[in-house]
């Protein structure tokens, strides 16, 4: 199973720990509670080595004309809404809720130009509930298409969640298949597209960041 590089130092840090708990229950001389303390160890260690697993999916077909998942999750918002931090408009918001078990890698939503980065420090707020987009520490990336076209992908922190990773930078390319970031231990994902898009998921499906197609954009008219 491929780490990813976010979890190195925190896999070696609940590494020592393990170590640390189990060499005190060992001088302690108590055998039930060291054996205890031996699978309780593991389960922990293997928790944790499990959420920073990088499976490394990559998406095969054409990449032109559609948004794929940022993350693993469910999703848990398709409506429109009036984006008030970037676009001040209304845009058809999609959000992806990522849960403990979820690898916690986002991926770029569409190939294009990177032309804003914004990180907004907030509170730490359920990730489901719907003010954690506007309230909670979060970081914003928008994305710029050949043709114009402009999504803004934002990263959110949960309750559990204190810290955003975000690889973007602006004036850099944006692909599919290429990471945008990494939100520690719980979170969520918003997308902001234009309203025309074809949206391709629907309400509480399971999505699977870098493989689900979440929308389309129309063909422009000519």
């Amino acid at each position: 199973m491929r780490i990813h590089k976010e979890g190195y130092k925190i896999i070696f840090a609940a590494l020592i720990l393990v170590v640390a708990v189990n060499a005190t229950l060992y001088y302690a001389d108590k055998v039930v509670t060291l054996y205890l303390g031996l699978c309780l160890s593991l389960a922990f260690l293997l928790a944790v080595v499990s959420f920073f697993r990088n499976p490394r999916p990559f998406f095969t077909d054409s990449t032109d004309d559609i948004i794929v998942a940022p993350a693993d999750g469910r999703v848990v918002v398709i409506e429109e809404v009036f984006e008030a931090e970037y676009f001040k408009k209304n845009c058809l918001q999609i959000s992806i809720f990522m849960g403990l078990t979820n690898v916690h890698i986002n991926w770029m939503p569409v190939n294009g130009k990177i032309i804003h980065y914004g990180h907004q420090n907030g509170r730490f707020r359920a990730a489901y509930l719907p003010k954690s987009s506007m309230e909670n520490e979060r970081s914003t990336v928008v994305i710029e298409r050949a043709d114009g076209t402009q999504v803004l992908v934002r990263q959110i922190a949960g309750a559990m969640a204190r810290r955003i990773v975000t690889y973007a930078e602006i004036g850099h390319e944006a692909h599919i298949n290429k990471q945008l970031g990494f939100i520690k231990f719980g979170s969520r994902v918003d997308l902001f597209l234009p309203l025309d898009v074809e949206i391709a998921v629907n309400l509480d499906q399971k999505v699977r960041g870098n493989q689900t197609v979440i929308a389309k954009f129309k063909p422009k008219e000519s």
